[in-house]
């Protein structure tokens, strides 16, 4: 009798019967490829009534999902990671994206808000000496609840950290010696920086006329060396306008021109005009 399958030439029954000694198809990655009594002769169709062609789709479609990752063996997932949640670490937490201000952080807390504005103000105030004023105006810029700025004003006042008369009076010490700056360019240095009127006059109270005078004296004998080879009026007018944006008054700077710059005669450390 004729076998209807050749082992040697390997050719395939037309007739779509199996052979008793052919193994059973195994299924690919646990999908279905037809149920009792289905042909796998592609254009037939089964028992059950399925096509065999999308029977071998689905078989197709798994081994599709398994290469790409997007299925995981033995869960129903069928969806790529990066549809729908986002990326997980090792411990199921997302991983970081690299900027702080992840909308998912959600908003900001009263209590985070209160340490970041510590931080804020320590990092200015370790720069330079700030009054309450400046300092407000900092906090404010950056977004913080009314409350939180009111609050840590109050706390670095307490703390000794704003102190605005100490400010003023420092500030008058060392623009004095520095910059030689008098009364009138002091007064408006410090209002910039919001200073209460009150505690400007109490600063600049602890420098007598005298004092201012003599200030004056000295920043006019040291910048008449650099006039010398001008004629008397030009000297004047210069050395004149050099001390009035110092913010020394008027008579102030009269009487220190007349000592650096004297009509003939001698003069200690001035310029003598012939």
């Amino acid at each position: 009798m004729t076998s209807r399958y050749d082992d040697r030439s390997g050719a395939v029954p037309t007739d779509g019967a199996t052979s008793e000694g052919l193994a059973r198809v195994t299924p690919l990655f646990g999908a279905d490829t037809g149920r009792a009594g289905a042909s796998t002769t592609p254009g037939h169709t089964g028992a059950a009534g399925q096509s065999v062609d999308g029977d071998s789709d689905a078989v197709l479609s798994a081994i599709s999902r398994q290469w790409s990752g997007r299925d995981v063996p033995g869960s129903g997932a069928t969806s790529h990671p990066s549809v729908g949640a986002g990326r997980q670490g090792s411990a199921g937490r997302p991983k970081a994206t690299g900027f702080d201000d992840d909308p998912a952080d959600g908003p900001e807390d009263i209590e985070a808000q209160r340490r970041r504005a510590e931080n804020v103000s320590l990092h200015a105030l370790s720069r330079r000496g700030v009054s309450s004023h400046e300092m407000e105006k900092l906090l404010r810029s950056r977004d913080l609840d009314e409350s939180v700025v009111v609050d840590e004003i109050a706390r670095l006042e307490r703390v000794g950290l704003l102190d605005d008369a100490e400010l003023a009076a420092e500030l008058v010490k060392t623009r004095q010696d520095r910059k030689g700056l008098g009364r009138g360019a002091l007064t408006s240095e410090l209002r910039a920086r919001g200073i209460d009127p009150v505690l400007i006059d109490k600063a600049l109270a602890e420098t007598d006329d005298d004092e201012e005078q003599e200030r004056a004296d000295e920043w006019a004998r040291k910048r008449a060396g650099s006039l010398r080879g001008l004629d008397h009026a030009t000297a004047e007018r210069r050395l004149n306008g050099y001390l009035m944006r110092r913010g020394y008054r008027s008579e102030v700077v009269r009487r220190a021109i007349e000592k650096a710059l004297p009509r003939g005669g001698s003069s200690r450390g001035g310029v003598r005009f012939e």
